[in-house]
């Protein structure tokens, strides 16, 4: 089966988010079954595209609001374990930023047209388009409701779904970013009033899915506004947990650590790593350490955290690592606490793959307060690495993580506060003293296989569902 993944991100070409992982992920496991999937994704100006070799296979000149874009697609040589293609579209991608420009609207339109002149003149046609988000999601209404894609139409096409509180909506009056199509039409672009490429990918769609089973239950009744079309188009929705590339995460043979270990070697290795990371960020390899990783956005409860960490190191004698940005008003008063409470809670603002590993295999303990998560994959992160996740029960952390009281392997809570927070981590200091127990759950925890395999199957089943 022929399956080109269609994509603003992709690990470790860019990434801004868990998307990237998944679709750096995803197809090369689907290769493994022995399919053919590939990927292809805008050109932005990173580190690894410019380093990269490349070769161009199709030009276009692509008309769009009354402007010539030159475009060009790109076979990328690469190592990742599929086929990579990038389109660069002059004055409009080719830029350092994946996101955050005033026409980001235009940029995502032309980069979906450019990906389907590109599509429906090669050799073979895909038997399966799988979309993700809503920068990819005109291409189902395009396929099955524009002249120029008529080619295409009876080509199955998947959403992922992998944040709906991102749906890229935009007003009426740049409808003519749009290739054309019939007035009748326009009901399936429309949502209370804007364009909205998300909810059209959910409408024109052959199949929907979310990240995680629980994810899918949670949007229907809460959704950003999508949550009545969701319930609407139920019939043709799923959830599939998303799971996490077990090379690249892999404790054993992880370049970022300072010593790889095993199940069987953890207790060496995870002390080894957390007394290299106290060192770098001054605080007490003997105190249990509680670590996160992650935006600092209201979506991962991140405006509760400045209150909640001043809370707990007041009362417990614990050490607090953060990586993350975000909210400036965040960034500010976590950066506060840093003269506060010097030696016992550091911060790093910004992101570096490195220091997140390091988190990982470090950390005692990894807080996700998250009002809203997809599927979360920072708690399979740490699973994989032998640190216990404390988690909200929500989305996908609600599918995976089993609370130490019901005979699991986590933390659990049930409301994103600060009381909610500041309790989980007294009953993490508290089960921490039993060294014992904490090590054996270690070993529960490194054993959980969160790969790849069982998710990208399950993907294949569906596909071959819509191929019947």
């Amino acid at each position: 089966m022929h399956i080109l993944h269609i994509s603003a991100e992709c690990y470790p070409v860019a990434k801004v988010g868990g998307l990237a992982d998944v679709v750096g992920a995803l197809p090369k496991y689907q290769n493994r079954l022995g399919h053919q999937a590939s990927v292809v994704m805008p050109y932005y100006k990173t580190p690894f595209l410019q380093r990269a070799t490349t070769q161009v296979v199709f030009c276009h000149h692509l008309e769009m609001a009354g402007t010539t874009y030159f475009s060009e697609v790109m076979a990328v040589e690469n190592d990742l374990g599929f086929l990579l293609y990038v389109i660069r579209i002059q004055d409009l991608t080719d830029r350092e930023k994946v996101y955050g420009y005033d026409d980001d609207d235009k940029r995502f339109v032309a980069f979906q047209r450019v990906a389907l002149e590109w599509a429906r003149k090669l050799p073979q046609l895909p038997d399966i388009i799988h979309c993700h988000d809503h920068h990819t999601g005109f291409i189902p209404f395009m396929m099955s409701r524009t002249p120029d894609f008529e080619v295409l139409k009876m080509i199955p096409t998947v959403l992922s779904i992998h944040n709906a509180q991102y749906q890229g909506a935009f007003s009426h009056e740049r409808l003519n970013l749009l290739p054309r199509f019939r007035e009748s039409d326009i009901g399936l672009l429309d949502w209370y009033g804007q364009i909205n490429p998300l909810a059209a990918a959910i409408k024109c769609a052959w199949r929907v899915n979310t990240v995680s089973p629980s994810y899918m239950q949670e949007l229907q009744e809460k959704a950003n506004g999508l949550e009545g079309l969701l319930r609407a188009e139920k019939q043709k929705c799923v959830g599939i947990l998303n799971g996490i590339d077990t090379e690249t995460w892999d404790p054993a043979t992880d370049d970022y650590l300072v010593k790889n270990y095993t199940i069987r070697t953890r207790n060496a290795g995870r002390k080894a790593n957390k007394e290299a990371l106290c060192t770098e960020f001054g605080l007490d390899a003997t105190k249990p350490l509680f670590g996160f990783v992650g935006r600092l956005v209201w979506e991962k409860g991140a405006d509760i955290l400045p209150e909640a960490i001043d809370q707990a190191l007041k009362r417990f004698d614990v050490n607090i690592i953060l990586l993350g940005s975000g909210s400036p008003e965040v960034e500010n008063q976590l950066i506060a606490l840093q003269q506060k409470y010097s030696g016992s809670y550091n911060a790093y603002i910004g992101y570096e793959e490195r220091m997140s590993h390091q988190v990982y295999a470090g950390a005692d303990f990894l807080l996700m307060p998250s009002r809203v998560e997809p599927c979360g994959l920072n708690q399979l992160y740490c699973l994989r690495y032998g640190c216990m996740p404390i988690v909200r029960r929500t989305g996908g952390l609600k599918d995976t993580v089993i609370d130490i009281g019901d005979d699991g392997f986590g933390i659990c809570h049930d409301q994103t506060t600060v009381s909610d927070v500041v309790y989980s981590i007294e009953r993490a200091v508290t089960h921490f003293k039993d060294l014992k127990k904490h090590k054996a759950i270690q070993k529960t925890m490194m054993e959980i296989d969160h790969s790849w395999e069982n998710a990208a199957d399950t993907y294949i089943s569906l596909y071959q569902q819509l191929n019947t």
